[in-house]
């Protein structure tokens, strides 16, 4: 994820912020957006993977531009991962928010 990503931006105010002030609203809206961001780069690592099997099962030891794709593929799938769990804990953050919103409401 790009380090100016306004889905993190949106989700780092909300917990930020008072909770006795949450709209659980916003914090559905969000939490929404956020899941369906999850599902991309789970479906995105996914494909990446894919590629680096089929990739493998072809590359030789003399196909240096092979190799070099093979390297950013995995790159690609470490990154994916590393913005995966970073999103997932903040979503857990958030979902715990949005839950005792919830509570406050009834």
């Amino acid at each position: 994820m790009h380090k100016k990503d306004p889905l993190l931006e949106e989700i780092t105010a909300l917990l930020a912020g008072a909770e006795d002030g949450d709209d659980p609203a916003r914090l559905e809206r969000t939490l929404t957006d956020g899941y369906a961001r999850a599902f991309t780069l789970e479906a995105e690592r996914s494909r990446l993977q894919k590629e680096i099997g089929r990739l493998t099962a072809t590359v030789g030891d003399d196909d240096a531009a092979a190799r070099r794709r093979l390297a950013s593929l995995i790159r690609q799938v470490k990154r994916r991962e590393g913005d995966l769990g970073t999103l997932r804990a903040l979503l857990r953050r958030l979902r715990s928010r949005y839950s005792t919103a919830v509570r406050a409401l009834s």
